[in-house]
C-alpha cells in the first residue's frame, strides 16, 4: 500500500470520528439530535453556527438518516449512493482536518 493510500484512509476514519464527535458533542450540550433542519429558522447567528457543525458531521447525520430509514423497493442504489455520498464527504472533512492540524503543529 501506498503512503497516499494509507494517508487517504487516515483521513477517511478522521473524518468520520469527527463527524461522530461532533454530533455526540452537540446532544451532550443540548440533549437533542442534531440534523439539517437547524437551517430551517432563517438568518440568524445560531444557523450560522449550525452551519459549522452541520458541515463537519454531516457524514454522521447521512448515514444515519439513511440506516433509520425505512425499507422498500430500490433500497439497495439509495444505501449504496448514501454512503458514497457520506465517505466522499467524510474523507474531505478529514483531509481539512488532517491539513489543519499539520498547520497547527508542524509549522
Amino acid at each position: 500500500m501506498t503512503p497516499q493510500s494509507i494517508q487517504m484512509l487516515m483521513s477517511l476514519a478522521i473524518g468520520f470520528a469527527v463527524a461522530g464527535l461532533c454530533c455526540s458533542t452537540y446532544r451532550l450540550v443540548t440533549d437533542r439530535l442534531p440534523s439539517f433542519t437547524l437551517l430551517h429558522r432563517g438568518p440568524r447567528p445560531a444557523t450560522f453556527a449550525a452551519l459549522g457543525l452541520l458541515l463537519m458531521s454531516a457524514p454522521f447525520l447521512i448515514m444515519r438518516n439513511t440506516l433509520l430509514g425505512g425499507s422498500g423497493e430500490g433500497r439497495f442504489r439509495v444505501v449504496f449512493f448514501a454512503t458514497l455520498v457520506a465517505g466522499f464527504w467524510s474523507l474531505m472533512s478529514g483531509m481539512v482536518v488532517v491539513m489543519t492540524l499539520q498547520a497547527l503543529f508542524l509549522t
